[in-house]
């Protein structure tokens, strides 16, 4: 263990995401290293909106009581603090709630009971409706503008918390053990913690955002990972002892997410990365410094909300023809115009369908600069989207059987020539939603749309 000094603050965190696997040896040596406190993120919306659509969890509970088990032990014999942000994944209310009970339950197996702050971040469809017709709500990024129709159909509204509600819990909770958040920015734990002490915010919030994702920013990528952090720097160290932390390592998982590098947006400012250095400390560690927040006139959530929009049936494939291959994009055009014939949901666009083609710019499409490549073999995924199961799956079947028996320019065979490897060919994958919302409501304070209860032997409204 480093020596301490006045004034540092000492974040652990376990993994990137909660119910990733957590390493038990490099937890321990980062908690036995001096740790004040773990952070870790629960939740994202890189798996798109079904989660929160559908009120699914990222992982599954076995997942989060595997993960749980051990942060828990820590918290109950140390005495250190746990936050957890975006609960569940979405980080809608039942998660919250989900995972408080998953904490409790094992705090009685450690045999000591924990104080817990659960935060939820649901938004009423009316409050929102309120805010879009007084103008307060803008598009986030590319988003296109808001409608009352994307309001109501949204099955669950969440806004993502930035640090203040989960500071506002930690300053009138210091005893506190464990604070479990719905949906929050993910830096937002970390910088609530630090604003209990004298730090920078332009420190606080780059540390959260590089540590938020666990250990990726080590060589090679890892996920167990100690923050010290004082009033103007932070240094980075991985607890696996077979990874290091490079500048390189360091700034490279900086740009991560960014549509620009030195610029930053969250909730109340934008953090500002022009000035920021990295320093190598020793071989395994790097401090960095410099980096400034700067905060924004009027201070914006961000809402995610999610309707459901249909139901999904897909079939997969190979296909090693060279005369099929070398035409594969004419003859999935004429697919498409069979079925459209066939089938006016099609024609009206009322269903949809979608071929992706592996190995001919089946990840990049139209960006990719290399059309004109033609591979030996291509992997063939079609997917359909109709208004019930039982049309996408009528869909999505005679699309499969066009793509197995269609004739073509130049074919030699007259049997199919699509290589299907799943029985039945077909699979339904059930109910597919779409963002509805995924813009910035301004709002009076940071903490209005957040409200926290504290669970103990009984629940108290703060």
């Amino acid at each position: 263990m480093k020596p301490r000094v006045e004034g540092e603050v000492r974040i652990l965190t376990p993994v990137g995401m909660l119910g990733y696997g957590i390493p038990a040896d490099d937890f321990w040596r980062g908690i036995e290293a001096g740790a004040d406190a773990i952070v870790v993120d629960s939740g994202s919306t890189d798996p798109g909106p079904y989660q929160l659509g559908l009120a699914e969890t990222l992982v599954k509970p076995d997942a989060y009581e595997r993960d749980l088990r051990l942060l828990v032990q820590a918290v109950s014999q140390r005495r250190i603090p746990l936050l957890i942000g975006s609960a569940g994944g979405p980080g809608i209310g039942a998660h919250v709630d989900a995972m408080v009970e998953q904490v409790r339950t094992l705090a009685r197996e450690f045999g000591r009971p924990l104080k817990i702050a659960a935060i939820y971040a649901d938004v009423d469809a009316a409050v929102v409706r309120a805010r879009h017709e007084a103008g307060r709500i803008e598009p986030c990024a590319s988003a296109p503008s808001l409608t009352l129709a994307d309001i109501e159909s949204s099955t669950h509204i969440v806004a993502q918390m930035g640090a203040e509600p989960i500071h506002e819990v930690l300053r009138a909770h210091p005893d506190v053990d464990v604070v479990i958040a719905g949906r929050a920015y993910d830096p937002a734990p970390f910088a609530a913690l630090c604003m209990l002490h004298d730090i920078d915010p332009g420190v606080y919030w780059h540390m959260g955002k590089i540590m938020e994702c666990g250990g990726l920013c080590a060589e090679p990528k890892g996920r167990v990972i100690l923050a010290t952090v004082r009033r103007d720097s932070f240094d980075l160290e991985p607890m696996s002892p077979h990874e290091r932390c490079t500048t390189a390592s360091v700034a490279a998982h900086t740009l991560y997410e960014k549509t620009r590098p030195d610029r930053l947006p969250g909730p109340g400012g934008v953090l500002d990365l022009s000035g920021s250095r990295y320093e190598q400390l020793d071989a395994r560690t790097v401090r960095v410094s410099g980096s400034a927040f700067v905060p924004s006139p009027q201070y914006q959530v961000k809402l995610e909300g999610a309707a459901l929009v249909g139901y999904r049936t897909i079939f997969i494939g190979g296909i090693r023809d060279p005369i099929l291959v070398g035409q594969i994009d004419g003859f999935l055009a004429r697919v498409r115009e069979r079925l459209a014939a066939v089938f006016d949901e099609l024609r009206t666009g009322a269903a949809q369908l979608h071929f992706h083609v592996y190995g001919r710019n089946g990840v990049m499409g139209e960006l990719e600069p290399l059309k004109e490549r033609v591979p030996h073999e291509v992997g063939l995924l079609a997917e359909v989207t109709a208004q019930t199961q039982r049309l996408a799956n009528a869909i999505c079947s005679q699309a499969r059987v066009a793509v197995l028996h269609m004739p073509y320019p130049g074919q030699l065979a007259t049997g199919g020539n699509f290589a299907i490897p799943l029985n039945p060919p077909e699979n339904p994958i059930g109910p597919v939603c779409r963002f509805s919302i995924y813009h910035l409501m301004e709002v009076e304070s940071p903490t209005e749309l957040f409200p926290a209860h504290i669970v103990e032997d009984a629940t108290c409204q703060l």
